[in-house]
């Protein structure tokens, strides 16, 4: 950790009360106590920046470097007046792997027009944040939150339901309509389609969850119950018939297409190098989320994955076909992956995309780093050398066969 990662999170010990609340509330057992003081310190090693304790606090003493109240207040300030909206949109990274993106999940709301706002948990935020939102002018504010049991703070949406029911009550009190603050609950899952199936069992092998289960004579039978959306399964499927939503790499998908019109963009701009950075919902915050993004370049693809074991090697493969000059993949330590099982199949795809960029002699285009939000500013460390190595480097002019699973 560099000197900065210790202002991630940190508790103002002038303002701190003793109350302990953080210590009880921290998801992660982050926060140290002393029993005797009732003084509480921040382990910024096994703190996930989660903002939990950050929005517990009764004393305001604890501060953190993302996405602070002050913060969120103005974004939406803003966006009333470009959007012209009065309904608010609250969701996790658990649940929304790609910025925002939660039109389906509002389908029975009957909203079509929202501000949108994502958070790495919706457990951050206390009931003061909500009242103020409605000050600003909000008419209605719906919180997507994760099901309890994938929550990635693991205490987060239980936290915060509690926290709604005590806002709801309040708000109650001051003449405000049951419907005014709305939850919704939802985890990202695959998409299963059955008649791409062949029953190889590939995706029964894979899955380090069990959650999907093979079946006699017939396709395999996927419990959504233990489903995480870790995307280990999509990348053995060699018919596309389970996908992470957002993640698809079928040819024909739009997943492809968006990072070919982007790619054409950059090119017509002339920016240079042309790259793709895949990154791991979990080891950067800021950068992936467009009203906190501050250093990213304009010649940088952002694509976010839920997970380490959701980067399939093929999408490397098709980055450098597509025309970008080299591929940066950003990915948890292991000690901080969220989705803690099956890491040995990250290792595995690893090592066979490195012989694929070996073969196609692309390896010293491609960079694997880890990293995390409690660090400040690794992220744009990693992203700038990367930048400046490639931008040593000759142009790309060839183009690579596809391939295909």
């Amino acid at each position: 950790m560099g000197e900065n990662s210790q202002k991630a999170v940190e508790i103002k010990e002038d303002f701190c009360g003793r109350c302990s609340v953080c210590f009880s509330i921290c998801p992660f057992d982050a926060i140290v106590r002393d029993d005797k003081t009732g003084e509480a310190k921040i382990d910024i090693e096994t703190c996930q920046v989660c903002g939990i304790c950050y929005s517990a606090c009764p004393a305001g003493a604890i501060s953190t470097a993302y996405y602070d109240v002050n913060v969120l207040l103005d974004y939406i300030e803003k966006a009333i007046n470009e959007k012209h909206t009065d309904t608010l949109v609250l969701s996790c990274r658990g649940n929304t792997p790609s910025t925002c993106e939660v039109v389906d999940l509002l389908k029975d709301q009957k909203i079509t027009s929202f501000i949108p706002l994502r958070l790495p948990c919706v457990g951050r935020l206390s009931p003061d944040f909500f009242l103020k939102a409605l000050g600003l002018g909000m008419e209605k504010i719906v919180v997507v939150q994760c099901e309890e049991d994938f929550c990635r703070s693991k205490r987060g949406s239980a936290v915060n339901t509690r926290r709604l029911l005590l806002a709801k009550h309040a708000l109650k009190q001051l003449g405000f309509g049951k419907d005014v603050l709305t939850i919704i609950e939802a985890s990202n899952k695959i998409e299963y389609d059955t008649s791409q199936c062949v029953g190889c069992d590939k995706c029964v092998f894979i899955c380090p969850y069990e959650a999907i289960e093979a079946e006699p004579l017939a396709t395999p039978r996927i419990n959504f119950e233990k489903c995480v959306g870790c995307g280990a399964c999509a990348l053995v499927c060699p018919h596309f018939a389970v996908q992470l939503k957002n993640m698809k790499y079928d040819p024909t998908s739009q997943l492809l297409r968006q990072h070919g019109q982007t790619l054409s963009k950059l090119k017509t701009k002339k920016a240079s190098p042309a790259l793709l950075v895949f990154c791991c919902s979990w080891a950067e915050f800021s950068a992936l989320d467009s009203f906190m993004r501050s250093n990213v370049p304009e010649n940088v693809v952002l694509m976010e994955i839920p997970c380490f074991k959701g980067l399939d090697p093929m999408h490397v493969v098709e980055a450098f076909y597509l025309g970008f000059d080299g591929v940066l993949a950003v990915v948890c330590a292991e000690k901080d992956c969220k989705l803690e099982k099956g890491r040995e199949i990250a290792k595995r795809n690893e090592e066979v995309l490195r012989k694929m960029l070996e073969k196609l002699d692309l390896t010293e285009r491609f960079k694997l780093a880890e990293s995390s939000p409690r660090d400040l500013g690794n992220f744009d460390k990693t992203l700038k050398e990367f930048v400046k190595k490639i931008s040593s480097m000759p142009k790309l002019e060839r183009r690579i066969t596809v391939c295909t699973k």
